[in-house]
């Protein structure tokens, strides 16, 4: 069953090659269609490689590090395997993340020119555009912690090969941090520029051509949300892959090998589920494309359910008349319904179908400041029912693992869980990067003057899009929860602690920082969006300035100028917050010792599950009560409710685009640089 992980995996690949070249033989549109997408294509290549040497500095300097740290520990084996796996980690995450911008450039351009005729055709190129980064993210990863397992002899050791690969989930964390980081400040620091110098001051409509930061804008739609999202859910799957197959070392006397392996097997199969799904989205041209795509999601979700059955039945049955298969089965199911549920609970916060982006609307009438205050009375209350879907999946994927009379059984059942949850991945990325492409159409058919019914379409697939973005954001915290649980539990393990006991003042003491960490750190990235923005509006303002011609349409904004600053501005700005991150864990280990790290782990975790939420749910709230406004209601357009719906939209970007995914990262890498580290914790505090 090893290698049927592999097998699939090179299927996938050839999945989305051939996903790639149907999109890439699709109609490109009119002359001017193809210019503006080649200035987007240009200025998010130009940042993707000047980040990316940036991060790979950073990176080779970080690996010298650990090996140095460990080799003059004692412990050189561990040293050359941990530093290997960081690279590999962290290369497979940078090409994640450049495979799907690439894509993204390309498919925004052929879904513009499909819009033109076909709302259903749109939908489906885009959606098979970001299908090529979900599918290409899940396959990486498999082929990436698998490999390792196989070349580092897991094999014949595996009960200690696990451990030498954490690694590779540090590498792949580290990498999506920056990634996310850096995608996310120049993504809302040019929309906010765009917004308050184009829409606020000049009156102009989005997407206005007359904008010197329009391109900057829809640049920052790319390298954030494809770049970025696409490195964070590679790191999510990674780590959580190596986490469950520590857990399993666990309960090697009872499933041997195959309860390590178990994780990679059950989220191969739910690859092939989703690469299932995608095929099933079509929509009648009168019908809303999220009926399409929640029935692809609906397919991915139950094909991955058979898919956990068949894996649970031939891996974690090694008695049949005690049939723990069931059990685990079930604990997987949990994982799966909790995915949907979260899928469901973002949508109802941040659709404005439904009561919450309403109310947001509504408040709109008054001015800018209800708005704020309403939208982030939604943030906080989008909290709660999360918190209790995250709580009873942890709860009963426990105790139906627990059932199974194993010792252990009910920590392996979380990791089941976790699996479960990850199974759709492939899928719910597809969605995530579906948002940007739209976005990106919607831009070229506004700056090329195409006939208003093809902006109606794009408008109602972009709309769809913010919507995919923010529900792919509650998915990422939900798992993340779920696989923090699942980290922290095999640090645990690794540390030898059966309990963290915030009754002694220095392990509080950790505890406090963790949660700290997490408002200090999304302080940093917000104030870093401020500044990157101040760059772009100051430029925005000058251009118009330097050229009165701008405005009458008979001089050119220098566009390449605002992608320059905002780049500048961007890189410059990410260090800080990404330095912050890693630092504070690693001093609080080797000052206060093992538990106080894992205190640190713990509370940084909670605090950053709930911040996330609350960052996430109102910024995507805030976006479609203008969306909302923007259909005609209260006003539409130019209205009074519509300038105060663009003041809260422009506060919630750095909420659900920078800081927010920001977090996720946050969340996973404090797991995997405390489990990376806890051997030379330990050697400190012996």
């Amino acid at each position: 069953m090893f290698y049927s992980t592999f097998a699939i995996s090179l299927l996938a690949l050839i999945v989305a090659f051939g996903l790639a070249r149907h999109v890439l033989s699709q109609d490109i549109g009119t002359k001017k269609m193809q210019e503006i997408a080649e200035a987007i294509r240009l200025g998010a290549m130009a940042f993707l490689k000047r980040q990316y040497i940036t991060i790979g500095t950073l990176t080779v300097v970080l690996a010298v590090i650990l090996f140095a740290a460990y080799y003059l520990s004692g412990n050189p084996t561990y040293a050359w395997h941990t530093a290997l796996s960081f690279i590999l980690g962290a290369f497979c995450s940078a090409l994640a993340g450049f495979i799907g911008m690439y894509i993204s450039v390309k498919a925004n351009l052929r879904t513009a020119s499909a819009a033109q005729t076909s709302l259903n055709k749109a939908l489906q190129i885009s959606l098979r555009g970001g299908a090529v980064s979900g599918i290409l993210v899940v396959a990486l990863s498999l082929l990436g912690v698998g490999g390792l397992f196989y070349f580092l002899g897991g094999l014949e050791n595996p009960q200690e090969v696990p451990l030498q690969i954490v690694g590779f989930g540090f590498g792949a964390s580290f990498v999506a941090l920056f990634a996310q980081l850096g995608g996310g400040i120049y993504t809302k620091a040019a929309d906010v520029g765009a917004d308050l110098v184009g829409k606020i001051e000049a009156g102009i409509p989005e997407d206005d051509p007359r904008n010197p930061a329009v391109i900057a804008d829809l640049v920052g739609d790319n390298v954030g949300d494809c770049a970025g999202r696409g490195a964070d859910l590679f790191e999510s799957t990674a780590a959580e892959n190596i986490g469950a197959m520590i857990i399993g070392i666990t309960l090697f006397p009872v499933f041997g090998i195959k309860g390590i392996i178990f994780p990679l097997v059950a989220r191969a199969f739910g690859l092939v589920a989703s690469m299932i799904g995608v095929f099933f989205v079509k929509i009648k041209e009168n019908q809303d494309p999220m009926k399409g795509l929640n029935k692809g999601f609906a397919v991915s979700a139950i094909l991955a359910m058979i898919g956990f059955a068949i894996a649970t039945y031939l891996l974690l049955n090694p008695d049949p008349e005690k049939a723990y298969w069931i059990w685990f089965f079930a604990a997987g199911l949990v994982g799966i319904v909790t995915s949907i549920a979260f899928v469901y609970i973002t949508q109802y916060y941040t659709e404005y179908k439904y009561r919450p982006v309403k109310e947001i609307a509504k408040s709109c009438e008054t001015g800018g400041a209800t708005t704020i205050i309403t939208g982030f009375a939604v943030g906080m209350e989008s909290t709660g029912l999360p918190v209790l879907v995250i709580s009873a999946a942890l709860l009963g994927s426990y105790f139906l693992g627990k059932a199974t009379g194993i010792e252990d059984g009910g920590l392996y059942g979380t990791a089941v869980a976790t699996m479960g949850m990850l199974s759709t991945a492939a899928y719910i990325l597809a969605m995530d990067t579906f948002g940007p492409i739209t976005d990106n159409a919607g831009g070229i058919v506004e700056m090329s003057k195409s006939p208003e019914e093809v902006r109606k379409r794009t408008d109602r697939l972009d709309s769809v899009g913010n919507t995919t973005k923010a529900l792919t954001k509650g998915y990422a915290v939900g798992s993340a929860a779920l696989a923090a649980f699942l980290l922290f539990s095999a640090y645990m393990e690794e540390v030898k602690l059966d309990s963290i006991d915030l009754a002694k003042p220095i392990v509080f003491v950790g505890g406090l920082i963790g949660a700290v960490l997490i408002f200090i750190f999304s302080a940093f990235a917000i104030r870093a969006v401020g500044r990157a923005a101040y760059y772009i509006i100051n430029d925005v303002r000058a251009q118009f300035k330097e050229k009165p011609g701008i405005m009458k349409g008979t001089e050119k904004p220098d566009y390449a100028r605002s992608v320059d600053i905002a780049t500048r501005g961007a890189l410059k700005e990410m260090v800080l917050p990404g330095l912050t991150a890693i630092v504070v864990p690693t001093a609080v280990g080797f000052i206060l010792g093992p538990e106080s790290v894992g205190a640190t782990l713990m509370v940084g975790t909670i605090s950053g599950i709930i911040l996330a939420l609350v960052l996430n749910n109102s910024g995507g709230a805030w976006d479609n009560a203008k969306k909302y406004i923007e259909t005609g209601a209260y006003g539409g357009k130019g209205s009074f409710a519509h300038k105060a719906s663009v003041i809260g939209d422009t506060v919630g970007d750095p909420f659900k685009d920078t800081a927010g995914p920001s977090l996720h990262v946050l969340i996973k890498l404090l797991s995997t640089l405390t489990l990376v580290l806890a051997p030379l914790f330990m050697l400190l505090h012996k």
